[in-house]
């Protein structure tokens, strides 16, 4: 499990495609990859990868169909930035929310733009995306949205365009200035929302009577 706190960014090395196999990734990040072992998972731009091939300065990733046809990442270029998060150890502090680091669809960036546009060096920005009609279900003001793995709260939605304020920090510390308008995004909604949506959907009739088997099949 993730946090939507980015920890590091990395810079894309390398991205390789296979008729036969799945693309991989090589991602150069000096200050995470020597913690790493073969095996861990690690979140990249808000996708849970495994980590291959590992290296002092470097760590490898295949994507495998799904995470091909769901997410941005085959669509990266050498030279990217990526933002890196670890997963979060059992008992520490949840500063962001509970992100799985399973993408729920990809979003169009629509803009990002300094709030004082005098004086871009301090100043708040404002994010705006275009979500996939499919989730503006699990969308809501003061709500979280994960947004290229980063854990953010949603200012304003109206007509599946988020919008969301961005702190100076986040702005520089994340590959969020690295973005242009017309970007794809990673976005992945609020797994909270989604488990209430289910409950809803599952829940007994009027006159309906609580058995084990249902407690069972639903959490208790």
């Amino acid at each position: 499990m993730f946090t939507g706190l980015i920890e590091t960014t990395g810079t894309i090395e390398n991205v390789t495609h296979s008729t036969s196999g799945p693309v991989r990734i090589t991602v150069a990040c000096p200050t995470l990859a020597a913690r790493l072992e073969t095996g861990d998972s690690i979140a990249v731009n808000g996708v849970c990868l495994t980590a291959l091939d590992l290296s002092e300065t470097h760590f490898s990733a295949d994507l495998a169909l799904e995470t091909v046809e769901r997410t941005t990442l085959s669509r990266l270029q050498p030279g990217t930035t990526v933002n890196l998060e670890l997963p979060t150890p059992a008992g520490s502090p949840l500063g962001g929310h509970v992100v799985q680091g399973h993408v729920d669809g990809v979003a169009t960036l629509l803009s990002l733009d300094p709030i004082d546009p005098t004086n871009e060096e301090t100043s708040d920005w404002r994010l705006r995306l275009l979500l996939p009609a499919t989730l503006a279900r699990y969308v809501v003001p003061q709500g979280s949205i994960t947004v290229e793995g980063i854990s953010l709260t949603v200012a304003d939605f109206t007509d599946d365009v988020v919008s969301i304020a961005i702190i100076p920090h986040t702005y520089k510390a994340t590959a969020l200035h690295t973005l242009a308008p017309s970007d794809p995004i990673n976005i992945e909604v609020d797994v909270l929302g989604k488990y209430a949506e289910a409950q809803k959907e599952n829940r007994p009739q009027p006159g309906w009577t609580v058995t084990e088997e249902y407690l069972l099949a639903n959490g208790y």
